[in-house]
């Protein structure tokens, strides 16, 4: 009897209900919030879900998490070698390859000036990156908290682990992914706010054709000038020119297809669970994390004020022909900074068709927060 007793005690303290902490259950709530953001909402799915998995799973078994070190039998958890992948920044690095293998970087190439919007709307990476020193963040950890600005995800993440900042990756990227898939929602007033009714109105003229020659030459020229001046960023532009150089070249259509489906997916699973599984209650609820969610929010509104204010100053002086609005889509959130520049737009008159001309700062922004990573790096000597 004893014994059996005994071995309904063992079973019963096994389970978590005993070794979860009150944070641990908090994170779990969040955790399930995200999930019904994703599914019922709609929110950013593909990465939505696995992050909010991640989350669920770390703070219910923190040992999926548990390093070589710290385990008994010398074996690490299932998601600590994912998330080893992001540490490494090859997960990040792959990302970009789908992402220049499903992208179209025409509407760039045939309107040069997307790239001074794109610019523009890094605004808040640097703002982000001075008020996160003022808060109290050494020089690293605010340059890896500020990339948030560009509603980047895989720099975000590239740029943490590049600088050492692996105990703020979890918050940076919750943070960076949550307001990616927020776009629609923070991006629409602070466009409103910056711009008249008559300027929303505003039709473009249809983007010139492009070339299958300039689409070639552009991945190739892009990846060795940015490469020489920053070769930091080599792994991240060199990626997403690799995989757009897939995408444009039409002679590797297998790997086209394999880079902008099959990898991009894996990569996403392995990305989003890793990410959420780093936010264990002891890593996640603390002041740092809340720090860095307004950060966040700060560099993001920047970020899209910056575009959009260039977009105006770009409008006076083509005598109206540009509409401001597609400098939002400067922030590299691809393409969903695109569509709503195309949705406020098409909200102030329903014929406006902006789509195409906001891929061009679109497409820029995550060239320019590549290039802001990389501008980091080579700061602090990496």
């Amino acid at each position: 009897m004893t014994y059996v007793t005994e071995t309904l005690s063992n079973l019963i303290h096994q389970t978590a209900f005993f070794n979860l902490t009150w944070g641990n259950y908090l994170m779990i709530v969040v955790a399930c919030i995200f999930l019904y953001l994703a599914i019922k909402k709609g929110f950013e799915p593909l990465l939505l879900v696995p992050i909010a998995f991640g989350m669920l799973l770390v703070n219910i078994y923190p040992d999926i998490m548990i390093t070589p070190e710290e385990a008994s039998n010398g074996v690490g958890g299932l998601l600590h070698y994912f998330y080893l992948l992001d540490e490494w920044s090859i997960l990040p690095s792959l990302i970009f390859m789908g992402v220049g293998a499903m992208t179209d970087f025409g509407p760039l190439i045939a309107n040069p000036k997307s790239f001074l919007m794109g610019a523009a709307a890094q605004l808040g990476i640097y703002v982000a990156y001075f008020l996160a020193i003022f808060m109290g963040f050494n020089g690293k950890a605010a340059a890896a908290i500020s990339i948030i600005g560009g509603a980047d995800g895989p720099t975000s993440i590239f740029l943490a682990g590049k600088l050492g900042q692996s105990a703020l990756m979890g918050p940076i990227a919750v943070a960076a992914y949550s307001y990616m898939s927020l776009v629609p929602i923070i991006q629409p007033p602070i466009m409103k706010l910056c711009t008249t009714e008559k300027e929303r109105k505003i039709k473009m003229e249809q983007l010139r054709p492009v070339s299958k020659l300039e689409k070639i030459l552009f991945p190739i020229v892009i990846t060795i000038v940015v490469c020489l001046i920053l070769p930091t960023t080599a792994p991240l532009v060199g990626m997403l020119m690799l995989g757009n150089l897939f995408r444009e070249s039409g002679v590797v259509k297998q790997l086209t297809e394999t880079a902008s489906n099959a990898m991009m997916y894996i990569v996403v699973i392995f990305l989003g669970t890793s990410v959420g599984a780093s936010t264990s209650a002891e890593a996640f609820l603390n002041l740092d994390t809340l720090k860095i969610v307004a950060l966040g929010l700060v560099a993001f509104a920047f970020g899209t004020f910056g575009g959009v204010m260039l977009g105006k100053l770009m409008c006076k002086m083509s005598g109206g022909k540009i509409n401001p609005l597609i400098g939002s889509a400067g922030v590299s959130a691809v393409p969903m900074a695109a569509r709503v520049s195309q949705k406020v737009g098409a909200e102030a008159d329903p014929t406006n068709f902006l789509l195409m001309h906001a891929m061009g700062p679109n497409v820029a922004g995550v060239i320019g927060t590549a290039v802001a990573a990389g501008t980091f790096m080579a700061i602090f000597g990496v």
